[in-house]
């Protein structure tokens, strides 16, 4: 009787679980949100922790056999012979030009916010949206373009650059190449990032703040520090950690600026040490890898303490819709329109004058600005650099890389893209649980990682499995790209999703639940219709920085994989026209494609800051 009773019960207990668990899964937000976070679990802290592995491992590089464990790598990186070389100098460098970068970046995006928000400034929609050019483009062309203008007979390995084919003068190495030229490089190409933030609080901010001082005759410079400046201050620290996080693991800029002059950062001098066939220098740069995640995290926990605060910042209120505009005067205004415009044209549309112009010297790299050729573009007999390339319409390996990221781009933003509207839908639907915080939190996770420690710690965990016999990963590396692409971009696609899905009342779907419509099709044919163009730039985004990335592919494949590698490659063996068109052609698709994003979806970045 006892037995019987027990088992009836254990039945009971089991028919009651088994009833939670269909319900449970009953809900589409609820399957959504364990399946994805299941998968992002593993594809996150599996490489993850294989990295934390392989800084305390004794590795080959050369046959990924790993000897034993120990904190040796740990030891001389912080306190080994060389820790100064390897470590401390280049990070040094690295808080040396993410400050300056930081700085670079305040001063021009928040000088053009102000003049188009706050004042009576000309051609406002021309300077907004042509702006924002610099971080569509890719970082490299950015670096490019300085390289082009300011090499000199002065700088060590240099030629006759295009200031100095001009006018004669020649540049001295420090605007060339080390700290100053990284910096104002990625100034400009996150300056964008202060125009969004700081514009749309100066756009925002109620006009009786400044009118109350001016009734008391404070004078204008000190109501900009005493008013404006301390109501910035979250976008200014939102700019501040984020333009700071991706200088510091910035490579292609400080490859191209910094390593003619040995100037390394911990980017560069990671990417020396990961391709070493040194077993001690191996480690140290997984050792580094470990170290710029770690400061991302720092990064991120400060910007959660600083933005959780209880300070207020309220700029907004019911009392005034008035902007209060400063007036430049009538001559003024002119004046200081037409230097920023000329100072918008220069970077943001000089990049492709230069490369077009350097791509048509007949001796590109000589300063001989008197002789042209299509050499770069129509050559057919492989004339163009010691390796015998054939210009851009004929360069098989410019095409075959091309295609390469046209494939790699498009899958991982169908992928990004999905997964990342289904994330949207779990959390929306879900807000409230814990489970949702943790995906969405999981999800976000990639974004605040470096991409070269993230390209680092995917091909670490291919190298891995291939010593332990699963070569698959090893042996394709653009099934590993698009793997690491997707896992990168989900981010852009589930922080678009979500803010759409939230816009979104439950009785829309609710009304199609109670006519039994099947959730696919509720999503189909409700759902995505009405918010279409959120969803579509989920999808957009990351093609667009799938296109123009190289440091996330920096250790993934061969130079002719992707367009970028081999970029990269041409600028390596002194092949500059060839470099140039490939550059304006990349830089053409890119604009081509955000031209069509905006006409597809109606976003755009400057929308709603000025024009």
């Amino acid at each position: 009787m006892d037995s019987s009773l027990a088992k009836d019960m254990g039945n009971r207990a089991w028919s009651k679980a088994w009833n939670k668990t269909k319900t449970f899964f009953g809900f589409p937000a609820n399957t959504i949100l364990v399946c994805i976070g299941v998968i992002l679990l593993v594809l996150t802290l599996v490489p993850f922790g294989s990295l934390i592995l392989s800084t305390f491992a004794n590795k080959n590089p050369i046959t990924q056999k790993i000897s034993g464990y120990s904190p040796d790598n740990w030891v001389n990186t912080f306190a080994g012979e060389h820790s100064n070389q390897y470590l401390w100098t280049p990070l040094g460098h690295s808080l040396l030009v993410a400050i300056l970068s930081c700085f670079f970046a305040i001063l021009f995006g928040g000088s053009v916010a102000y003049l188009i928000t706050r004042t009576n400034l000309r051609f406002k929609k021309f300077i907004s949206s042509v702006f924002i050019f610099p971080y569509i483009m890719p970082q490299w062309t950015l670096a490019l373009f300085w390289y082009n203008l300011f090499i000199s007979t002065n700088c060590p390995g240099g030629h006759i650059g295009e200031i100095q084919a001009l006018t004669g003068w020649a540049a001295p190495t420090w605007l060339c190449y080390g700290p100053f030229p990284i910096a104002m490089v990625l100034g400009l190409h996150y300056a964008p990032f202060a125009y969004i933030l700081m514009g749309g609080i100066l756009r925002n901010m109620d006009a009786n703040l400044e009118e109350a001082a001016t009734i008391l005759n404070v004078p204008r410079w000190k109501i900009f520090t005493k008013i404006t400046v301390p109501i910035l201050k979250p976008a200014i620290l939102s700019t501040i950690l984020l333009v700071f996080s991706s200088a510091i693991s910035s490579y292609t800029v400080a490859a191209t600026l910094g390593d003619p002059v040995n100037y390394k950062v911990l980017a560069t001098q990671m990417e020396t040490l990961l391709r070493s066939k040194t077993v001690w220098q191996y480690g140290i740069g997984n050792v580094i890898s470990m170290l710029m995640i770690a400061m991302g995290l720092i990064i991120l926990t400060f910007n959660q303490m600083s933005t959780g605060s209880r300070k207020s910042y309220t700029t907004v209120s019911g009392k005034s819709g008035q902007i209060s505009k400063q007036n430049l005067g009538k001559v003024g205004k002119w004046i200081v329109s037409c230097v920023l415009v000329f100072f918008v044209v220069f970077v943001c549309i000089g990049p492709m004058v230069s490369f077009a112009l350097e791509s048509f010297l007949a001796n590109p790299g000589t300063g001989d600005f008197t002789r042209f050729t299509l050499d770069s573009w129509i050559d057919q007999k492989g004339t163009l650099g010691s390796a015998g390339y054939k210009g851009l319409f004929f360069n098989e390996e410019i095409w075959t890389s091309l295609r390469g990221t046209l494939v790699v781009s498009v899958i991982c933003a169908l992928i990004a893209g999905t997964v990342g509207l289904l994330i949207g839908y779990g959390v929306a639907k879900k807000r409230k649980s814990k489970m949702a915080s943790g995906v969405n939190a999981l999800a976000f996770l990639p974004y605040l990682l470096p991409s070269i420690t993230l390209s680092a710690i995917f091909f670490d965990m291919a190298s891995t499995f291939s010593a332990a016999g699963f070569k698959f990963l090893y042996r394709n590396p653009m099934f590993l790209a698009i793997l690491l692409g997707s896992i990168k971009f989900i981010p852009f696609a589930s922080r678009s999703a979500t803010n759409a899905m939230l816009q979104l009342s439950n009785e829309i779907e609710e009304a199609a639940v109670i006519q039994n419509v099947p959730w696919w099709k509720r999503m189909t044919r409700v759902i995505f219709p009405i918010q279409k163009s959120s969803f579509l730039s989920g999808y957009l985004l990351p093609f667009i920085s799938c296109m123009r990335e190289y440091d996330l592919f920096l250790f993934i494949g061969g130079n002719g994989m992707l367009l970028t590698k081999q970029m990269f490659l041409f600028h390596s063996d002194g092949i500059y026209g060839l470099e140039n068109a490939a550059n304006l052609l990349l830089v053409i698709i890119i604009l081509l494609v955000n031209w069509l994003v905006n006409k597809i979806t109606g976003a755009s970045l400057d929308k709603g800051i000025g024009g």
